[in-house]
């Protein structure tokens, strides 16, 4: 390629925030959920590159075509690959996506084929844009791309405040993470967090059923806590993990935990995940995301509730990892149900994505 900005490049950042900014200039858009990506076209030439760097075109076959016959012949432009199903995104089947097998990524690819969903421009012909201030990028960007069929798409964006609120309430029933606020003079920086992100956080109490060890310090320090919620038939499910803990609390947890470590294992609910099974999502499985990461795990008696704070679910997991609130002593661990979950109603997105 011979491209003002070739790839390889990193994508520029957001650093997270807790609410919408009311101050300063900025342009709002809606989060999305899937792979950020960078797509570069020159000519006949097109790559559609993941945030770290790697090529994802063989993954997702199906847009090679359209960004041939939609984009402008050398262009470069930031996105999101996402996947929407039912009027909502769904990340489970954009992960499923990633095969190594090139038969079932073809077979996907027209089963449940991808959107991109673009946000910014970085180059246009022989016009490095990086250095341009954002809200003239955007505009450049609206006007080339102007009559966008489906797969691709433009980002709605607005710089109403209001709007920005209600897009934060509204949307996250269709599977969208929050809002971007990112400042109408600012340039294209790379691997920088120069945007901000205000996502969704919620409050849950989960049973504690096991532990990993941090990867610098096994057998002395704690990485993160495996959490449950109990079904409405008494099954505890595995939800995710919190983690983000301080160097000393790791070294706490391991004294704290150790009482509940004691047979645990004789009667745990996850006992029977012994014998690995990926499709069940077990806590010490290994998968094609876990990338070499040691993924094993330690029992503990499911006897200790905590209170965490989450984003949102993806089925019936925390989509990312929650972060740890304090230890419920006064709580049962069969109160830990799905229950208390907030239920966001599904927005369609074709409301978001436009006719």
């Amino acid at each position: 390629m011979q491209l003002p900005v070739n790839p390889p490049i990193l994508p520029m950042l957001a650093k997270r925030v807790s609410e919408i900014p009311a101050t300063g200039t900025y342009i709002f858009e809606p989060k999305w959920d899937g792979f950020r990506a960078l797509i570069f076209r020159d000519h006949d030439d097109v790559v559609i590159q993941s945030r770290d760097e790697k090529s994802l075109n063989r993954y997702f076959p199906e847009l090679i075509e359209p960004i041939k016959k939609q984009l402008p012949k050398r262009c470069v432009l930031d996105g999101e690959v996402v996947l929407a199903r039912d009027g909502a995104l769904d990340f489970d089947a954009l992960q499923l996506r990633i095969h190594p097998a090139a038969s079932r990524v073809k077979m996907l690819s027209e089963t449940i084929p991808a959107s991109i969903v673009f946000f910014d421009l970085l180059s246009q012909g022989d016009h490095d844009l990086r250095s341009t201030p954002f809200e003239k990028r955007r505009q450049r960007m609206e006007s080339l791309l102007s009559s966008l069929d489906a797969p691709l798409h433009i980002t709605p964006a607005t710089t109403d405040l209001e709007v920005a609120a209600d897009w934060f309430r509204r949307f996250e029933g269709a599977g969208l993470d929050g809002v971007v606020a990112k400042p109408t003079a600012g340039t294209y920086e790379s691997n920088k967090r120069v945007m901000l992100k205000v996502k969704h956080e919620r409050e849950c109490d989960c049973v504690v059923a096991g532990f990993r060890w941090h990867k610098k310090g096994e057998g002395t320090a704690v990485g993160s806590l495996l959490l449950g919620l109990f079904d409405d038939a008494g099954t505890l499910h595995d939800v995710g993990v919190c983690a983000s803990f301080t160097d000393k609390r790791r070294v706490e947890l391991v004294e704290f935990l150790t009482p509940y470590r004691k047979n645990a294992l004789a009667k745990h609910p996850w006992k029977e995940w012994a014998s690995i099974d990926i499709d069940k999502r077990m806590p010490g499985a290994q998968s094609r995301w876990s990338q070499g990461k040691d993924m094993s795990w330690e029992p503990l008696r499911p006897e200790l509730v905590v209170e965490v704070a989450y984003d949102h679910m993806q089925g019936s997991r925390f989509r990312h990892t929650a972060q740890f609130r304090r230890w419920r002593t006064d709580k049962k661990p069969l109160d830990c149900t799905y229950e208390q979950l907030e239920v966001v109603p599904a927005h369609e997105l074709s409301d978001i994505f436009g006719s």
